[in-house]
């Protein structure tokens, strides 16, 4: 089939953001007076789990932390959450996750050529708004045909559910994309809904089984939307 559109990740694709995500995290975990510190190596593992509120989770039940049996539990990991997208929001305000090199570069060649692209996602909206606004301007938004986000469909990566979305939205068959991930999560979630994947790794994922993705790449650089093409054209 034709290439009709790419489906870009965010978190880790778009940008490497995973350690700014981490330090939001220890910052609002400290503002609460917690005591818990995610180093790099902790964080890879809880990268495991999709969206934010459930890894508080994940990692509560990993350590079996007393905070868990918190009667306000359910109130408490919301308000962590929404600490730590405040925290987020403000290293990106402040210039601090840059797009990888090569992504906008990518881009430009798509809106040249009058390929329509999409986001595919798990974070929330205002992550995707600010990140995609800093970095490439307050029109950049409107580069993109759909924006799937984790506010969109009620499961997380690696369900299809968000891929899902967005094929519905754009009325394209799965076949007719592409999308760029940079996780097993984001592969499975893709591959669940047909959807072709090329993987460009980071720091984060570099290890994980990639097993079923068209290639696996460690950098945008060099990468042209002819050889993404071609990639897709041996689907």
């Amino acid at each position: 089939m034709e290439l009709k559109s790419l489906i870009f990740d965010v978190d880790g694709t778009l940008a490497d953001t995973e350690d700014a995500h981490r330090l939001a995290f220890n910052d609002a975990f400290a503002k609460a007076g917690f005591n818990w510190v995610w180093d790099r190596a902790l964080y890879k593992e809880l990268l495991a789990v999709t969206g934010g509120k459930q890894r508080i989770r994940f990692f509560l039940e990993k350590t079996n932390d007393a905070a868990l049996s918190s009667p306000d539990i359910e109130t408490l990991i919301p308000e962590l959450h929404a600490s730590k997208t405040e925290f987020f929001i403000n290293r990106l305000k402040g210039g601090q996750v840059p797009l990888r090199p090569g992504v906008e570069g990518l881009i430009h060649q798509a809106i040249d050529e009058k390929l329509p692209m999409s986001i595919a996602t798990t974070t929330t909206p205002i992550n995707v708004e600010t990140l995609i606004k800093v970095n490439l301007g307050d029109d950049a938004l409107g580069w993109f045909e759909v924006i799937g986000d984790g506010g969109k469909v009620p499961v997380l990566k690696p369900e299809p559910d968000v891929y899902d979305w967005v094929l519905e939205q754009i009325d394209l068959e799965p076949g007719e994309v592409l999308a760029l991930e940079d996780s097993r999560n984001g592969l499975m979630a893709a591959m669940a809904a047909n959807i072709p994947v090329l993987i460009v790794t980071n720091d984060y994922t570099q290890g994980q089984d990639f097993n079923g993705a068209l290639a696996e790449l460690k950098t945008y650089d060099g990468l042209t939307l002819q050889k993404l093409r071609e990639l897709h054209a041996g689907t």
